[in-house]
């Protein structure tokens, strides 16, 4: 048993003080629930060693990932326990006891210390910038003081839902097409690799011209052996060079191109990215947020630098009294779709309702298109494998074949 202190209300304007033996916070929280208490704060005051040494192994575990669905889980715990009447340090140290995560539960403790010690609950989350994001944190601070806070983190978690819902289908969907292309180039490494060689005896102790698409096999199947250890190099060093071309300025400039003019591709990308902005500002806008503080948040959440670029000169526009929704208009990037929507928004003040149905409609659109996409993928890459598991079969039976023709 912990002994609890506890400072609590009994009434309007009666507060009460006293200790509290339980087996753990969230059941001394009960206790005075039932005794007709609402908690104010709550801390141990002996007896704790339990608690204080799962503590300390929280800070000392080795940091790990939080996971997005995690934040998740949090924010929407977290709202639940603010709406029955539970502090905020009591309803932080109730979730950070029953965390798995050891990475998240140190986290959670020295949010809830932070908060103790006078600091405001958006500032200590602005502590973890990987974990919560500047959206995150701008929201909490809008309401944080104004009893609001519940509703807030009810919103947050249900925007990181739908995201995560939105990764997860199309997880989803490339799932069988990665996998259906791995075996295929596994199985045609093996037949080059561990086949072929076995074959190569035999057709060149024939003592005749191989026809032309054996010898080419012969020859891949003897590059392949001979240089694998250079091809997985090459292979690395590209990679490598790609990836550091890509944290360039110049370098994200130009795959951003790339992804917005590759045929069907393009339209999917920036349906997708339109999207997750106007879905983020709509959630900004509607919770209380300035327009031009709600828009410099939501444009760090896109990927694409050129969408980005045009959505920072629009802001500029709008900074300096001019129409965020005619800016983007005459960019030529963006859908009438999206700028006529947000144009009206604009002039009849609902915005935040525009921005939304923007987001709901490629919403749609997107997952249409992955879900179509999906469905012929699949077909293709079957053909592509089978046309070049087609192609080594002929040329190993082609010198078969000629046998067999010479020896009629």
């Amino acid at each position: 048993m912990t002994t609890y202190k506890y400072r609590a209300k009994k009434g309007p304007g009666d507060i009460v003080e006293g200790a509290i033996e339980a087996p753990s916070e969230s059941e001394a929280i009960d206790k005075l629930s039932h005794m007709g208490y609402l908690p104010m704060r709550i801390e141990v005051q002996s007896g704790g060693a339990v608690q204080d040494q799962g503590r300390a192994q929280a800070f000392k575990s080795s940091p790990g990932r939080v996971r997005s669905r995690e934040v998740t889980v949090f924010s929407r715990q977290l709202a639940s326990l603010l709406r029955a009447g539970v502090p905020i340090l009591s309803a932080i140290n109730i979730i950070a006891e029953q965390t798995e995560n050891a990475n998240l539960k140190k986290v959670l403790y020295d949010i809830h210390d932070a908060v103790k010690e006078g600091e405001n609950f958006s500032s200590s989350l602005m502590r973890y910038p990987r974990i919560f994001s500047p959206l995150y944190v701008a929201m909490v601070r809008t309401c944080e003081n104004s009893g609001g806070l519940p509703e807030v983190l009810l919103r947050i978690s249900d925007y990181r839902m739908k995201e995560d819902e939105i990764y997860s289908r199309l997880r989803m969907a490339l799932a069988y097409p990665a996998l259906m292309g791995a075996v295929g180039v596994a199985t045609i490494i093996f037949m080059l690799a561990f086949v072929m060689p076995r074959l190569m005896g035999i057709f060149v102790n024939m003592g005749q011209n191989l026809p032309l698409p054996t010898r080419l096999l012969i020859s891949i199947s003897g590059g392949l052996r001979k240089w694998w250890w250079a091809i997985i190099v090459i292979f690395a060093i590209a990679v490598s060079l790609v990836k550091a071309q890509a944290r360039t300025k110049a370098g994200r400039i130009y795959f951003s191109m790339l992804k917005l003019t590759i045929p069907i591709f393009g339209k999917l990308t920036l349906k997708a990215e339109l999207s997750r902005f106007s879905r983020t500002l709509a959630l900004l806008v509607e919770s209380g947020i300035p327009i031009l503080k709600a828009i410099d948040i939501s444009i760090p959440v896109l990927e694409n630098e050129i969408i980005r670029r045009q959505l920072a000169i629009s802001y500029r526009e709008l900074e300096q009294g001019g129409s965020f929704g005619r800016s983007l208009k005459n960019s030529k990037l963006f859908p009438l779709f999206t700028t006529n929507l947000i144009i009206v928004g604009e002039e009849s003040g609902k915005l935040d309702e525009a921005l939304a149905e923007v987001a709901n409609s490629y919403e749609k659109d997107t997952d249409e298109a992955m879900k179509i996409m999906a469905s012929l993928l699949e077909p293709l890459m079957i053909l592509g494998m089978g046309l070049v598991v087609g192609f080594i079969v002929v040329a190993m039976l082609l010198p078969i074949f000629e046998i067999n023709v010479m020896v009629r």
